[in-house]
């Protein structure tokens, strides 16, 4: 094992395992002249390949810290096929597999839809095999403490003078800051969560320390909120009914007293109903008018996981295989035979119920045979349309930080990290994909941009990061103490390892190119306005959450929809899959749908509640996610990054004139705010007021990624890649799946 040279990107820690010469990259599917001459390198955390020659056809590249342009994370590769030419053979590699044929070409299929293609005609047939096989193996490790982020974080206890991209990435608690300054709160200590219980006005509710230690449930957090009725005592004598001793965990308060609270499915049945009313009446207490509970099985209301999970595989397949050379409308049957954008709508139907019907009457409770899967998600999409503080960048992070990471949503399975998992399911990714549709349908509302959340999703596959690493905190806490045993790390007072936070995003990023994760069309919660040259903001005022609810019908059916553009097709899986509360009479459906002709008539309120359209029209594909790295799908000068762009430049002539503005009333010399005059909050910058220069050369529907290089379809020895896929070992189960409607 040597350490990485310097020619390639490396990270602390990170050592090369394997290498092979005279490599050629693939870049182009109909011809060979565009592609590249170098080196293939397996590591410790990811596959290089270094070369000297330019990226043809290429005009853009956005730069990652930790990954270099033609680099792959081990912990984004879904699955390795060698092929030979010359014997007509081919394998799909797994770990300690041995090849008996030497390859002439290696194809890697990752996670994130892309598809990588190397050939070894002149490179040395034994370095090539070996080289395959490193990544094989080191891209499906058999214990979690394999992981990259393991040895990176021993080299920085060993070596603590040492850091990366100048950054010391110890300390986790750092995040992405807002424009006041605020950090990402972990919820890692009783502080946190106290913060949280005050913002939302939470007075009935208290922070729970009763698991200090994980001494009552490991897929708990140390700190949780309960009812303030409920006593430790109490807490610790039902946790025993619950599964996985998951008790009733406090999510949010609405402002008009009903709380969001999430819990696993109770197991004792004797003990069922007297520890479900001992629950209910302490939720209840906590609501100023004593509301009641409104209890919701999500395993009933929802698809599964693995409903998702067979939803995504199709989706990938359909992505991934030749799907520009089938007709338009055939390409969008097979688009809604994947089920994905039915889920989603499924999900924001069910969602909507709750908001217009249940949360201004009743507390919510979310039920779950765990309570860490789908309530995750339920939970987080309510809070994103109800509260405008989470669809800020700061409280984003800290909604998927309370409600997933240290929930004990379950990534390291989800996730599949370690190639080995039948409980795989993007949930996540779900989640990211409904948030954007709701960024598609009300932009200003958002803080951040869909790079933002893209990236984000990227991000999941870094085994750098220990914020996506873990199945809850306690196997964080376990698993890197046992670590630190191993390696001789003294901890101190600390409980486990400290690994670097994904919300640190200048790990990955320039402060330049983090101005891309910022909407410029944005609205934030004051308006600056300028009269007799002084600077002005008016606050907006402020608009109780609970009366725009007002005149909601008592009741609601699948009219929830109009007929003309809400109302779900007559086959859909929303009427198959809707809660139990949507048995109505037809009577009662006018009524709500006039409701939702009035509601999308009205102006939008972007800091209050925002409601999805959800028909087929409205909910789209997520295309810079899905199709980012498929050449034949990329619109030169087209795709929402032209309106980002004139959007940035008028954002920031705006900037310019505020900034000219408060020089002039200071009477200051232009010399002596030439710093501030310098400053942007935009990425794509005016070079003067009234700039009418045109778009840059290298936007397109697929920036900040290129697609060049990144996807080769061309079939493998004379076989579609379709049937190959469909026929692949590790393909097996999740094709079963696939193939069930």
């Amino acid at each position: 094992l040597v350490y990485l040279f310097h020619s390639a990107v490396s990270v602390l820690g990170e050592i090369v395992v394997n290498e092979v010469n005279f490599v050629r990259k693939c870049i182009a599917t109909d011809t060979s002249q565009y592609d590249l001459w170098g080196k293939l390198v397996c590591t410790n955390f990811k596959i290089s390949f270094i070369t000297d020659d330019p990226m043809p056809l290429q005009k853009f590249h956005y730069k990652n810290l930790l990954l270099g342009e033609h680099d792959v994370p081990l912990t984004c590769i879904e699955q390795i096929v060698t092929v030979n030419d010359t014997k007509r053979k081919q394998k799909v590699l797994g770990p300690n597999q041995k090849l008996k044929f030497n390859p002439t070409e290696l194809i890697i299929y990752c996670k994130d839809f892309r598809i990588v293609r190397f050939r070894f005609d002149e490179a040395g047939p034994e370095s090539a095999k070996k080289v395959c096989l490193a990544i094989a193996h080191y891209s499906q490790p058999t214990d979690l403490q394999l992981l990259f982020a393991f040895e990176y974080v021993g080299e920085i206890y060993h070596n603590p003078a040492k850091k990366v991209n100048g950054i010391d990435p110890g300390g986790g608690g750092g995040g992405l800051s807002s424009a006041s300054g605020q950090q990402t709160p972990l919820f890692e200590t009783y502080s946190d969560w106290d913060r949280e219980i005050k913002r939302t006005g939470a007075s009935e509710w208290r922070v729970c320390s009763v698991n200090e230690g994980y001494m009552i449930s490991t897929c708990l957090p140390e700190y949780f909120v309960v009812p303030s009725s409920l006593a430790d005592q109490d807490l610790k004598l039902y946790s025993y009914s619950f599964i996985g001793r998951r008790m009733p965990l406090w999510s949010w308060n609405h402002p008009n007293g009903s709380a969001l609270v999430r819990m696993a499915n109770i197991k004792d049945v004797l003990q069922q109903r007297r520890i479900d009313q001992r629950i209910c009446n302490a939720i209840t207490r906590s609501h100023p008018l004593r509301s009641d509970v409104y209890k919701s099985d999500l395993d009933k209301c929802l698809p599964n996981i693995q409903e998702i999970q067979a939803a995504h595989i199709k989706l990938k397949q359909l992505c991934v295989n030749e799907p520009f050379e089938e007709t338009e409308e055939k390409w969008l049957s097979s688009l809604e035979n994947t089920h994905w954008l039915e889920y989603i709508r499924c999900i924001y139907f069910c969602i909507c119920a709750y908001i217009l019907y249940v949360f201004h009457t009743f507390c919510i409770v979310f039920t779950e045979e765990e309570g860490r899967d789908l309530s995750c998600l339920a939970a987080s999409l309510i809070q994103v349309m109800l509260d405008p503080y989470f669809r800020t960048i700061v409280g984003f992070q800290s909604l998927i930080q309370k409600e997933w990471v240290m929930a004990g949503y379950q990534f390291l399975d989800r996730c599949n990290h370690l190639k080995r998992s039948d409980k795989e399911s993007p949930l996540f990714l779900m989640f990211l994909d409904c948030v954007w549709q709701l960024l598609e349908q009300y932009p200003a509302a958002f803080e951040f941009s869909e790079m933002y959340l893209t990236i984000l999703y990227d991000s999941a596959r870094i085994s750098l990061f220990g914020t996506f690493l873990f199945n809850c905190p306690h196997q964080r806490v376990k698993e890197s103490t046992e670590f630190a045993i191993s390696k001789n790390i003294q901890l101190g007072d600390e409980k486990g390892l400290k690994f670097p936070c994904v919300w640190d995003w200048s790990l990955q990023f320039t402060s330049r190119d983090r101005l891309l994760f910022h909407n410029p069309l944005y609205i934030g919660k004051s308006a600056p306005c300028v009269q007799n040259g002084a600077v002005k903001t008016f606050k907006r005022s402020k608009k109780n959450y609970s009366s725009t609810l007002r005149g909601v019908p008592p009741a609601l059916k699948n009219g929830i929809i109009s007929e003309q553009e809400f109302l779900p097709r007559r086959n859909s899986l929303i009427l198959k899959l809707k809660p139990d509360f949507l048995q109505q009479t037809e009577s009662q459906s006018s009524s709500m749908e006039q409701y939702f002709r009035d509601w999308f008539a009205k102006p939008v309120d972007l800091h209050g509640i925002i409601l999805p359209h959800i028909s087929g029209t409205q909910i789209k594909l997520w295309k810079l996610c899905y199709f980012r790295w498929v050449p034949e799908a990329q619109i030169n000068h087209g795709g929402f990054i032209t309106a980002f762009h004139k959007v940035s430049l008028l954002a920031d002539e705006v900037d310019m004139l505020n900034r000219n503005l408060r020089q002039y009333k200071s009477n200051s010399s232009l010399q002596g705010n030439c710093s501030e005059l310098d400053q942007s909050r935009m990425y794509f910058r005016a070079n003067s007021l009234n700039d009418t220069s045109g778009a840059p050369d290298f936007l397109s529907s697929s920036f900040p990624f290129s697609p060049v290089g990144n996807l080769c379809r061309r079939s493998i020895l004379g076989t579609p890649l379709s049937k190959f896929l469909s026929g692949a070992k590790i393909w097996l189960s999740t094709e079963t799946l696939a193939n069930e409607d």
